[in-house]
């Protein structure tokens, strides 16, 4: 971790304002020096992932906690954004470094265009010497198109930049065997893999209530990072600096996989499925033992509306979803589909149906 050169840094909302909302500059400054000081010397890029912005925003428009509803979620970012950004931009140049805002949504994770320029503008970013502070682009995400939280987004940015490292701060030191508030509980120092853990009990969201997160989207989120290669520190924002320079802190999470195809983390993690479709049993054993496509003769039944693009749930015929995929044909034209060959298909509809409703390369597996 020490050798780590490009690294994601991401911070919640309660590391960063008070309950009742409104930035804390002490805190914010506190962050900036210990970052500053990481990408001084010239060798380690930081990309930071900043939550804060719908908390920053309460105070100013007399909001006493974060609202419920989408739209007030909205106004509260739209103001809390650029006082986000400024009191950053403030704290940084005291170091003589540059921010660069970038604001996603679920849906530039999943458009390759979108996902591509994302890409291209940290990089840019990072080459000339700016940090990139990211979040999610509350102001305009519909519940369709939103990660749920910015530990999920921070897993995926540090898919997308590359990173060698992933650091999820939090107002907790690490991930615990029982409440962390109560006597006997004890810290966990490594997670090699989910049987590690499986033991135990995770929480949500804190009581302050200007997060939308807790304990469980961090363990997640170092769950989608590890399983793309990317090792995990889980740890508390006063113990940053500790972290970034590789000390024994907090929750490491060992990396349990390689890295995948970008659009593929997403759409095992990030997408929204549209509808589903449910499969037999030979269809379901061919999909997850043997990695095929899926065929139309393998279906049984579909449900929702989607269009051509569109991710959807496979399920077995028991209703149990065991993959997700990009489905290649409109809901209202697969039920004429159902259980016929392609060359079937093709001989009567025209060539356009000899193709698989699902590609392999579009597919990925889900397990418990």
């Amino acid at each position: 971790m020490a050798e780590a050169r490009r690294i994601v840094v991401k911070v919640g909302s309660s590391s960063l304002t008070t309950a009742s909302g409104g930035l804390d500059a002490d805190r914010v400054d506190a962050l900036v020096d210990v970052l500053a000081k990481v990408r001084s010397g010239g060798e380690k890029e930081i990309v930071l992932v900043s939550s804060g912005a719908i908390a920053a925003g309460l105070a100013p428009l007399g909001l006493r906690r974060r609202p419920r509803d989408l739209a007030r979620q909205q106004a509260a970012a739209s103001v809390g954004q650029g006082l986000l950004v400024a009191r950053y931009t403030a704290s940084l140049a005291r170091y003589g470094v540059r921010v660069g805002q970038v604001l996603l949504t679920s849906d530039d994770m999943a458009r390759r265009a979108h996902h591509r320029n994302a890409s291209r503008t940290l990089d840019q970013l990072l080459a000339m010497g700016a940090l990139p502070v990211v979040n999610e682009n509350d102001t305009v995400a519909t519940d369709e198109i939103r990660f749920g939280d910015n530990d999920r987004l921070a897993a995926l940015v540090a898919h997308l930049v590359r990173a060698d490292l992933l650091v999820l701060l939090s107002d907790v030191d690490g991930l615990y065997d029982g409440d962390p508030a109560k006597p006997g509980s004890a810290r966990i120092e490594e997670v090699r893999g989910p049987e590690d853990i499986a033991h135990v009990q995770i929480g949500s969201a804190g009581k302050a209530g200007v997060g939308t997160g807790g304990m469980v989207t961090k363990v997640e989120a170092a769950r989608i990072a590890a399983a793309a290669g990317i090792p995990v520190v889980l740890t508390s924002a006063v113990h940053a600096a500790d972290a970034l320079a590789g000390r024994d802190t907090g929750t490491h999470f060992h990396s349990t996989g390689r890295r995948s195809a970008d659009r593929l983390l997403w759409l095992q993690h990030a997408s929204t499925p549209q509808g589903a479709l449910t499969l037999d049993e030979g269809a379901v054993r061919a999909v997850t033992e043997r990695r095929t496509s899926l065929l139309p003769a393998g279906i049984k039944a579909v449900e929702g509306e989607f269009s051509a693009g569109d991710p959807v749930e496979l399920r077995d015929p028991e209703g149990r979803t065991v993959a997700r995929g990009l489905v290649n044909f409109d809901a209202k034209e697969i039920p004429q589909l159902i259980g016929r060959s392609t060359r079937e298909l093709a001989k009567e509809l025209g060539p356009a149906y000899e193709r698989e409703v699902v590609h392999r390369d579009d597919l990925v597996l889900l397990h418990d």
